[in-house]
């Protein structure tokens, strides 16, 4: 298999201590600003392009939320890099407000494993700065890794994948999207009721109420299961960066390596043209049916009134990948344990509920509800589902289910503070983590594609393509002019 890019971009729910809506927005700058660690200050932006689409046009504005618009009426904020308030951490990573939400985007990885456990670092990155805002403030500050407030409001968990220009939109939008559409029944976040939409006692997905359209390129309201933004971070003649944002925030690091394992399945079948081919009747309500139903039975109507499950869909992806791709250990991991996961959903829901986070969450709420023998639509569940997804240990409910042997663990506090110190050789993110611990006097600007330096007042802008293999011999470089020359002899 063609080695392929991945990176993910969570946005964090954000409580603090007698605040509202109205202050969310000066909330999260100020818990971004606040963050103790090594950082650097500053991003570059001249590379994002929002509003192009991969369909070959550009939108002439993004549609946003009326609800977010109701609390943000006759507000100002200054200009748009203030409000972001970017932090560059030392392993490559963003840190940054968007929208109201503490937002962290993990370098690129190459690995699912790695990108897990630098998703799982994030989290120590929010609760380090919620800590210190709550230390700066006097205010009880919580936050909560997931995709939706409760209150008919969605944040995002954004998947990037860097995939070879040529493929096109079409052909990806018909080679991917029943994978988007599937997958939720092994790595969905689970959610509680609903709130758009017919009435839910229990759900797979946090963001199936929020998707409204097949395909898009919004990502703040009208959002798509297949989004087509258009901005590559890299050479736009060259690649495409797939821009996923239907699924949800994992709690489960190992949900989220086979999160992105399974769309990493899906985009080396489409690269090779042998992804199996499904056209779904209705896509969007094909979603929404597989989150809503309680009978795990997951059928999905097709586009000639016929009708398959998602077991089918999923195997055929993984029956497809065995017999065309070269496998690594990795996508063979991810192959036999959704299997396994698959079969455990029918006859063995205790272990297949330690791997996956809406059955864990599921489980937990089961068991409230046959204690304390109250209904499903009891407000005191959503407190626990909410619970669920808070980042402290010494608080969330994920962490109690960990430490009770209910879920596998995650990786330990050591992996988690290696990872926010360093990346692993290969990946440009390597180059992006020396530059911002050992030249950060000179590094004047950042952002995924390039890094920009000040040499003897002379800018100096470097390129770093996506798939240059990029040497821990970088880190030797004794001054700036010596890091540049080695970076321009990249291959």
């Amino acid at each position: 298999m063609r080695r392929i890019l991945a990176g993910i971009e969570t946005e964090y729910g954000l409580l603090v201590e007698g605040r509202d809506a109205h202050d969310q927005v000066d909330d999260s700058m100020a818990l971004v600003r606040g963050y103790p660690g090594e950082c650097h200050f500053g991003w570059d932006y001249q590379y994002e392009s929002p509003r192009a689409d991969l369909r070959g046009f550009k939108l002439p504005h993004l549609a946003f939320d009326p609800e977010d618009a109701r609390f943000d009426e006759g507000r100002t904020y200054g200009e748009a890099h203030d409000v972001r308030s970017d932090r560059v951490l030392p392993n490559g990573a963003r840190f940054y407000n968007d929208h109201g939400h503490p937002e962290y985007a993990t370098p690129e990885c190459e690995s699912i494993f790695e990108l897990a456990k630098h998703d799982c670092a994030g989290e120590k990155v929010v609760l380090r700065a919620a800590k210190a805002l709550a230390s700066a403030t006097g205010r009880e500050v919580r936050v909560y890794k997931n995709n939706t407030d409760f209150h008919g409001a969605s944040y995002g968990t954004h998947e990037s994948y860097l995939v070879p220009r040529q493929l096109g939109f079409e052909r990806l939008f018909r080679d991917v999207l029943p994978m988007m559409v599937v997958r939720q029944v092994l790595v969905g976040a689970g959610k509680l009721g609903a709130e758009k939409g017919a009435s839910a006692g229990y759900q797979l997905s946090q963001r199936a109420d929020f998707l409204s359209e097949p395909a898009n390129a919004e990502t703040l309201y009208r959002r798509p299961i297949f989004n087509t933004r258009d901005e590559p971070h890299s050479d736009a003649n060259r690649f495409i960066r797939l821009h996923v944002i239907c699924g949800d925030a994992n709690m489960i690091s190992e949900a989220t390596a086979r999160k992105a394992g399974l769309m990493k399945l899906a985009l080396a079948l489409c690269e090779q043209g042998d992804a199996p081919l499904w056209a779904f009747r209705d896509p969007v309500r094909a979603f929404q049916a597989i989150s809503r139903d309680e009978t795990h039975r997951f059928a999905i109507e097709l586009e000639k009134r016929s009708w398959t499950t998602a077991g089918e869909i999923l195997e055929s992806y993984f029956s497809s990948a065995e017999r065309f791709l070269d496998l690594d250990e990795e996508m063979k991991w991810v192959i036999d344990s959704s299997r396994a996961l698959l079969d455990q959903l029918s006859r063995d829901f205790n272990e297949f509920s330690r791997h996956v986070d809406w059955a864990a969450k599921y489980a937990m709420l089961s068991q409230f509800v046959e204690q304390e023998g109250c209904p499903w639509n009891d407000p005191s569940l959503r407190s626990f589902d909410l619970e669920y997804h808070n980042v402290d240990p010494e608080e969330g409910l994920h962490a109690a289910l960990v430490e009770m042997g209910s879920c596998v663990e995650n990786p330990t506090d050591d992996l988690l503070e290696d990872s926010l110190e360093s990346v692993h050789e290969g990946t440009r993110a390597l180059a992006r983590s020396i530059a911002v611990k050992r030249f950060g006097a000179e590094l004047k600007g950042v952002c995924w594609r390039t890094l920009t330096f000040n040499v003897n007042g002379v800018p100096v802008e470097l390129d770093l393509p996506p798939n240059g293999q990029y040497p821990m011999q970088l880190a030797e470089a004794k001054d700036v002019g010596t890091f540049i020359e080695m970076l321009r002899g990249v291959q």
